[in-house]
């Protein structure tokens, strides 16, 4: 807030001769952040989540930017290998992302491919592990079954709010509620009591409709929380023989991790 000075009146004394108090010094702030680099990782979050590549136009009015902008933008991250180009010029994620994302947690990653890979076989529908990022569950790692006629595709790096879906309620399970989101309905609370009960959640109809989840804990020492899962379509009644597979491969994984 600036201050003002008001001028001194006529009925004013003589002016004091004592030294004036030295001016109060402005709040430090932090630094801002980047716009440019925050918009360039906004890029990538749009690309991935798009269903197919984008043009420069359509991640201009996603950013809310003139095209100029976008097009420095997707010129930068071409350079570097993290976005590229078809033939006509639409612009997708590049091979070097999956480079940076196989160093994501690699450790967990190369303890939990095995066993989702079992799971996913011997259950004839796709496992996946998810972890937590601020307010959402992402997905890390993910196996399709092998003979399946149909399973669902569960893409690594995809997310959905941590208040939906079966890893969702999970992880949930695993914070203390200061750290909840706080559109945390009552209906959420008591499934996620639940699991507290009973060591897994389900969920239908959720994040994708007709979709189902079921998902146990994957509690590991100084990290983050998070969930091991399997999503498939079509009704199911062996939620608990599910959960008691995947919690063999939370504790075969645990124990490979040191607890």
């Amino acid at each position: 807030m600036v201050s003002t000075t008001r001028p001194a009146t006529a009925t004013s004394t003589a002016t004091s001769t004592s030294p004036s108090a030295p001016p109060k010094t402005a709040p430090t702030t932090a630094a801002p952040a980047s716009q440019t680099l925050s918009r360039g990782i906004r890029i990538l979050e749009l690309l991935a989540d798009a269903p197919a590549p984008l043009t420069t136009d359509e991640v201009a009015q996603s950013l809310g930017v003139h095209r100029s902008i976008a097009y420095r933008l997707v010129r930068t991250l071409e350079d570097h290998g993290l976005v590229v180009r078809d033939s006509a010029s639409r612009i997708t994620l590049g091979a070097r992302m999956a480079a940076l994302a196989s160093g994501v947690s690699r450790d967990l990653q190369a303890e939990a491919l095995p066993e989702l890979t079992d799971i996913a076989n011997e259950l004839g529908i796709t496992s996946f592990v998810v972890v937590l990022d601020q307010a959402e569950c992402i997905t890390l790692a993910s196996v399709e079954p092998r003979h399946a006629v149909a399973s669902m595709v569960q893409r690594p790096g995809s997310r959905h709010a941590v208040t939906v879906g079966a890893p969702g309620k999970v992880i949930l399970s695993m914070l203390p509620e200061a750290e909840w989101p706080e559109d945390v309905s009552d209906g959420l609370r008591a499934d996620v009591a639940e699991v507290l009960v009973r060591g897994y959640a389900t969920s239908h109809d959720e994040v994708i409709p007709s979709v189902q989840s079921v998902a146990v804990p994957l509690s590991l020492r100084g990290r983050r929380p998070a969930a091991i899962a399997v999503v498939y379509i079509g009704p199911r009644d062996d939620h608990a023989e599910i959960a008691g597979r995947l919690q063999r491969s939370a504790a075969t994984i645990r124990g490979a991790l040191g607890g």
